[in-house]
């Protein structure tokens, strides 16, 4: 018996649609990672991108249980001396690009700095409101909201 190894040539990618309304983060994110990584479907080949597209929209709504909106924490630094910055996850939802908030969460659960994740993120397309410029690609409605008790707005 063989092993099978998809190639770049058998891979169908599919555009989903997910409507960020009420979701909680992490679970959206676990979830978003699967499917840029192709996971989720039987021809998976680590080193293959099999994973879908994938489009999130009203990024602006998400959830985060608890306390996690004002006592997580994201360090960096400028690189000049006292140069540390900080924020939280609520500043950057109520800034000017939410949608940042989803990125980093699915980024963190991808394969760490390799042109093949890099190549799985490009795939990913987030927006802050409930339009989308991908209407054209007929994408399929994915429904996290009905999966957990957590999800519901």
């Amino acid at each position: 018996m063989k092993t099978y190894s998809a190639k770049p040539t058998d891979v169908q990618k599919k555009w989903i649609l997910i409507d960020a309304n009420g979701i909680v983060l992490g679970r959206m994110a676990a979830v978003v990672a699967t499917i840029l990584r192709g996971k989720n479907k039987t021809m998976f080949t680590p080193h293959i991108d099999t994973g879908d597209h994938v489009v999130i929209i009203n990024a602006d709504k998400v959830k985060l249980t608890g306390k996690k909106a004002e006592q997580r924490i994201f360090y960096w630094h400028s690189g000049h001396p006292g140069g540390i910055k900080e924020h939280t996850p609520r500043r950057t939802l109520s800034g000017r690009y939410p949608e940042r908030v989803i990125e980093r969460a699915v980024e963190r659960m991808m394969p760490k700095d390799s042109p093949l994740a890099r190549a799985q993120m490009k795939k990913l397309k987030i927006y802050a409101g409930d339009k989308h410029p991908h209407e054209a690609q007929t994408p399929e409605v994915l429904d996290l909201a009905g999966r957990n008790r957590k999800n519901k707005p």
